[in-house]
This record gives C-alpha cells, sequence and structure tokens, in this order.
C-alpha cells in the first residue's frame, strides 16, 4: 500500500483516542488549561454527565485575538519552545493537543479576552471540517471552553460512556484531585443546573482541613498526620493517616510531583513499604502528599495522558519518600500513645525505681511520669531492636539531613510540649521495631514469661481483679499478633483477640436479638450431602430460616442440597465444606428446643477457628470498636478469658536489680 500523509481531522481523531478518554479527560485538560493561564476562579458546568455539554469558565490571562484560530491548532501552545523547555516542564500542559483533539469529536467554542484587550473573540470549530470561524463576543477578562455533544461524529465511541450518573462521578474524582493539588484556587461545579461542589479559596490551616474534610471526609482529617522534610533540593510535604485510618480501598491516595496528579508504581510502592509493617495486606492507606523536586530531575513526558513520570534518580525519591513516612508514622505513633497508668505497677517496685533514679526533671518534663523513665530505660540498652533498624532504614545523606525534618500532627492535635528530643531521636520508635518490642521488652523477661506475668506479683504488691476494670482506654500496641494492650481504669490491661472475634461472632448469630437476614448468593450454589444432611435441613427448616441460611434440595438429585442465602457472617465461609459440617452436627442434635442455641454456638466456633491469628493493630482497634457497637458499649469486662490486667511488677523489678 502506498504511505500518505494523514489528513488533519483523522490525525486529531486520532490523539483524541488518547487524550479524550470519557467526558472526564475533557474536563481535566481544560480545567488545567485554566490553572497554568494563572486563574483563581474556575466554574464548571456539566449537563447529563458530560455528554451533552461541559462548560469551564476562568479568570485567567486570556488568549488575544491572533491566536485564537492557531489554538485550535494541533500542537500549538505557548507553555514551550525549545527543547530545554521539555526537559524542564513546570506546567501542566505542554503537547498542544487537547483543544484540537477535543474539537475533532465535538462543537466546541472558545471564548477568550485578555486584560488589556478591550473586545473579546469567539473561536467555534466542529468536528466535520475543523475549520474555525472567528466573531466578537461579551466576555470578561479570562476565558470559556465550551463542549457540545461530545463524540457526536464517532457514534462507535459515543455507545461506550456509561450512565450519566457514572460519568459525572468520574469528573467529581478528577475536580476532587485537582481541588487538593491547588488550595488556593475557588472551584465551582454545577451538574444539570445545581451546585454539586464548591470548593473555595483555601489559605489559611482551618480553610485547608475544610477543603481536605470536603474531599477526603471527616474521618481521614480524625486520623492524619501532617508531614513535611526537605533533603538536597527535594521536598515532600501533606497528610498521611495513622493505622486506625486505614481504609479497605485505595480511593482516598492522592500524590502529586510538581503540582502534577500522579499515579506513579515507584511513589506507590514506597509509600506501601512505609506502611507495611502496621497494615494487613487488604488493608490501605490514605494520603495526600505532594513531592517538590527540581523540573531537570523528572521526566513528565512519558505517559500518553501523564499519570506517571520518570525520576532520574528513583532510588534516591524512593528511599527519601519511605524515610520521611516511617518517621512520621513513628513519631505520629509516639505521640498517639498515652502515659502507662501508674496503677499497673506495684507501690513497691515505684518506690523502688524512683530511689535508683532521682527526680532530676526539667521544668518541661514534669508530665513525663513512670512510662517514660521505664521506656528511657529499654530505649538505652544496647539490645534495643529500634536503634539499628531505624538507623539502617535510610542512605547515609537523608541520615545526616534527618535532624532539620520537623513532623507535626494534624489540625487540632497538640504535640506535648515537653518533647526536646531531636527527631533523629524520636525515629527510634519506629512503628515497624519499636513500640510492640518495647512493650514486649516491659512485660516479657526470661524469668517470667508473658502468659505468666500476672501470677508472679510480689507478696505484698496490691492485686487488681479482673472484675475492677471500669473502662477501656487507648489502644497502645498489638504484643505477639494475639494481644492488644490497652490503657485503661484502674491500669493497663491486655485484650486476647482471638476471643474478641468469638464473641463478636456470637453475637452476630444471636438470634435472641434478632432473625439473621439472609442474603440471597448471586449464584445458587450446589453442595453435595448424605441422606441424613438431607434429612437434617428439611427437619430444621424453620430454625435454619432463623439462622438466615435457606436450603433447597436439587432437582432430581438425592445426594445434593442448592444454598440460597446465608447471613453475612458467613458470607466468606467456604460453604461447599461448611454447610455439610453444620447439617452433620444438626443430624446428631436430639433436642429441637435447644438447636438454635447449640448451632450458633458451633457456628461461632467454626467461623473464629478460621480467622487469622494475627492482628495489625488498625486491625484490633477495628475489632473492639465493633465489639463495642455490638455491645451497645457494654463489653463483657468480667470475662477473665477476654480482658486481663496487666502487671509490670515484674520487670521493674528485673530492671531494678
Amino acid at each position: 500500500m502506498t504511505i500518505k500523509i494523514l489528513p488533519a481531522r483523522l490525525a486529531n481523531q486520532i490523539a483524541a483516542g488518547e487524550v479524550v478518554e470519557r467526558p472526564a479527560s475533557v474536563v481535566k485538560e481544560l480545567v488545567e488549561n485554566s490553572l497554568d493561564s494563572g486563574a483563581t476562579r474556575i466554574d464548571v458546568d456539566i449537563e447529563k454527565g458530560g455528554s451533552k455539554l461541559i462548560r469551564v469558565r476562568d479568570n485567567g490571562h486570556g488568549i488575544p485575538e491572533n491566536e485564537l484560530t492557531l489554538a485550535l491548532s494541533r500542537h500549538a501552545t505557548s507553555k514551550i519552545h525549545t527543547l530545554d523547555d521539555l526537559e524542564a516542564i513546570v506546567s501542566l500542559g505542554f503537547r498542544g493537543e487537547a483543544l484540537a483533539s477535543i474539537s475533532s469529536v465535538s462543537r466546541l467554542t472558545l471564548t477568550s479576552r485578555p486584560e488589556n484587550q478591550e473586545q473579546a473573540w469567539m473561536a467555534h470549530s466542529e468536528g466535520r471540517d475543523m475549520a474555525v470561524r472567528l466573531q466578537p463576543a461579551a466576555h470578561p477578562a479570562g476565558t470559556t471552553v465550551e463542549v457540545l455533544d461530545l463524540f457526536f461524529n464517532t457514534p462507535a465511541r459515543r455507545k461506550f460512556l456509561r450512565t450519566e450518573k457514572t460519568e459525572f462521578t468520574h469528573i467529581d474524582d478528577v475536580l476532587k484531585r485537582i481541588a487538593l493539588s491547588r488550595f488556593d484556587v475557588t472551584i465551582c461545579v454545577r451538574h444539570n443546573g445545581k451546585i454539586i461542589r464548591q470548593y473555595r479559596a483555601a489559605n489559611t490551616d482551618i480553610q485547608q482541613e475544610k477543603r481536605l474534610a470536603a474531599v477526603c471526609g471527616q474521618t481521614f482529617v480524625r486520623h492524619m498526620l501532617k508531614v513535611g522534610l526537605e533533603h538536597q533540593g527535594f521536598s515532600l510535604f501533606g497528610w498521611i493517616t495513622t493505622p486506625e485510618g486505614a481504609r479497605q480501598q485505595s480511593d482516598l491516595q492522592y500524590c502529586y510531583v510538581n503540582g502534577r496528579m500522579m499515579k506513579d508504581k515507584l511513589i506507590n510502592h514506597a509509600i506501601r513499604q512505609s506502611y507495611e509493617a502496621t497494615l494487613a495486606p487488604e488493608q490501605f492507606a490514605a494520603y495526600v502528599l505532594y513531592i517538590c523536586l527540581d523540573p531537570h530531575q523528572v521526566d513528565v513526558n512519558v505517559h500518553p495522558a501523564k499519570h506517571e513520570v520518570r525520576f532520574h534518580q528513583s532510588r534516591l525519591i524512593h528511599d527519601f519518600i519511605y524515610q520521611a513516612l516511617t518517621s512520621a508514622l513513628a513519631e505520629g505513633q509516639y505521640l498517639h500513645a498515652p502515659e502507662v497508668n501508674q496503677a499497673a505497677f506495684s507501690r513497691k517496685g515505684s518506690e523502688q525505681l524512683h530511689q535508683r533514679e532521682p527526680h532530676q526533671e526539667e521544668p518541661g518534663e514534669q508530665n513525663q511520669g513512670l512510662s517514660a523513665q521505664v521506656l528511657d530505660a529499654v530505649r538505652r540498652t544496647p539490645e534495643y531492636p529500634g536503634r539499628a533498624e531505624s538507623h539502617r532504614s535510610a542512605p547515609p545523606s537523608v541520615r545526616e539531613s534527618q535532624p532539620s525534618g520537623q513532623w507535626t500532627r494534624g489540625p487540632g492535635q497538640r504535640s506535648p510540649a515537653h518533647r526536646k528530643t531531636p527527631v533523629y531521636e524520636q525515629k527510634k520508635m519506629n512503628v515497624k521495631a519499636g513500640e510492640a518490642r518495647v512493650y514486649q521488652q516491659l512485660m516479657k523477661t526470661e524469668e517470667y514469661p508473658l502468659a505468666d506475668v500476672s501470677h508472679h506479683l510480689q507478696d505484698d504488691a496490691p492485686k487488681v481483679q479482673t472484675k475492677d476494670i471500669v473502662k477501656l482506654g487507648k489502644a497502645l500496641t498489638v504484643i505477639e499478633g494475639k494481644y492488644l494492650l490497652v490503657n485503661a481504669e484502674p491500669s493497663c490491661c491486655l485484650i486476647a483477640l482471638n476471643r474478641a472475634c468469638l464473641l463478636k461472632i456470637r453475637k452476630q448469630l444471636d438470634v435472641r436479638q434478632s432473625t439473621l437476614k439472609g442474603q440471597p448468593l448471586l449464584v445458587p450454589l450446589s453442595v453435595p450431602v448424605s441422606m441424613e444432611c438431607i434429612e437434617a435441613a428439611g427437619k430444621y427448616q424453620q430454625e435454619l430460616a432463623q439462622l438466615g441460611i435457606e436450603l433447597k434440595p436439587k432437582h432430581k438429585s438425592t445426594d445434593s442440597l442448592m444454598v440460597m442465602t446465608v447471613p453475612q457472617p458467613l458470607r466468606q465461609q467456604n460453604l461447599q465444606k461448611l454447610i455439610p459440617d453444620l447439617l452433620s452436627c444438626a443430624a446428631v442434635s436430639d433436642e429441637k428446643q435447644e438447636f438454635l442455641a447449640y448451632m450458633t454456638t458451633w457456628l461461632a466456633d467454626y467461623i473464629a477457628s478460621g480467622k487469622p491469628k494475627h492482628y495489625t493493630l488498625s486491625e484490633a482497634i477495628q475489632l473492639i470498636a465493633e465489639l463495642e457497637q455490638l455491645f451497645q458499649g457494654n463489653l463483657p469486662l468480667n470475662d477473665s478469658h477476654f480482658i486481663q490486667l496487666a502487671d509490670f511488677s515484674a520487670t521493674i523489678r528485673t530492671l531494678d536489680s
């Protein structure tokens, strides 16, 4: 076949395949152009999810009359002119393809007036012939781009658009990301004539917190830590959440490189690695982070949609992000942890410790208490694991600059005034190797194992029984993946998380509270069972229905049952194994009136036995929160298998000797 130059219209439509994926892509390109033009206010009007109308108006610099036609031409831009400009891009757009590509698949109108031009002019272009028509118009200083009937001339692309609601959700997500990238710009969003979002310019901390809450939600704001660090021309600042603010999906992860929205694998890996010690694999961190560096050190021209970048010093950037977030999390966890209640220590042990170390506190250190002395004693020992591990976690160049970094908590959270330790020393409270192991050192010695610590009290030490626990306080750490150390009244206590899981499931399956609601399976499941199981299913049909389980005989089959519905606690179970085991137990149950209680206990034990044996701190906190909700705040604090007081007297004697 003969080689030919593509017609301009066809070339633009091919380019539109990369630039214009859906209406949200159009909104992104137009709003980024407005930001590049210096706009401080942007109004976005959408109709029918963007398929009917997309209008973006700004108060930026505007486009002169003699450049309007050129603005709609392909590869025409004012943002770069030479190869040197391409190597140090500071604008959001630079290829000059957006307006030409959009106009090739829509009816586009561009109206603009610079501040020093008396008359506004309007340029109109349609996808049919790409010809541009100019005419005078009335318009304030700034620019308005109106896109009508997107994909009107490409029916194959138009039919792949989703529903109006879905398309607007994508537009909303794009504008949320842009709203977080520029706090100094006011953005107003309307859909079908109704104001949906209004992000006012945020120049103070309180205003920024309001915008964060509007985009990320109040839960993010409650658990966020403010982070900021600079090193050798790199800077990273923004907000991350503590493990308590972890989510089940990656929908609150916003990262920007020199103001550009980014979904970069290198950055995501560094952030994920920072959280690996505190989050389960199915949990996701939430963050809003800004990375700033010399434009010559990053190449943004490596992805058609500009979602990825390439760093010239990728390893240094990775380690810088990892070290910054790891230190911030360690600092945040240390600030979160309350003082260990002195009631957890025996009176004699406390007196001996005070006699050993005279009271020489500085004026700002009077509130540290016994817990700080004990923690400091552990930190000074050569065996403290956080010392070597945290020191190795950063390259020498980053370690040398670390004392200048500052980490603060989010708005409304205050750092204790008495803390004057440099960040390098605070870094020793590393989440990965610090907090959990410190408390293991406090509670676990070679002479007194953790499981038996409550049985080795001094004879004259006051003994507090489990029944005296009044109220649970702050969760401190998870020990050995199975026990949650909690600051409580009157002292610290340990909660058995496996027992808590069992109590939660029993409460969920308690039919005395209300009949469990069965959830239909998307596809009914055929389960092979014995004849005895089929008879038990018919005999206890009503009781199984109260448990939310509906079973039906399979058509023309004498050895299978169809599972139609199961309650929510059983949704994640292996029903192919669970249902036969359940019916086998039911078949040997003689008393029908005790069947529900018997089955509830059996199901709870069965589900709990399959739960993971090791919990992260965030998982443990979530489990106790769900348990408190099920028990309506009245946790079984008198259950000795669920909760026990922790006593540090044995450890104090060891440290005192």
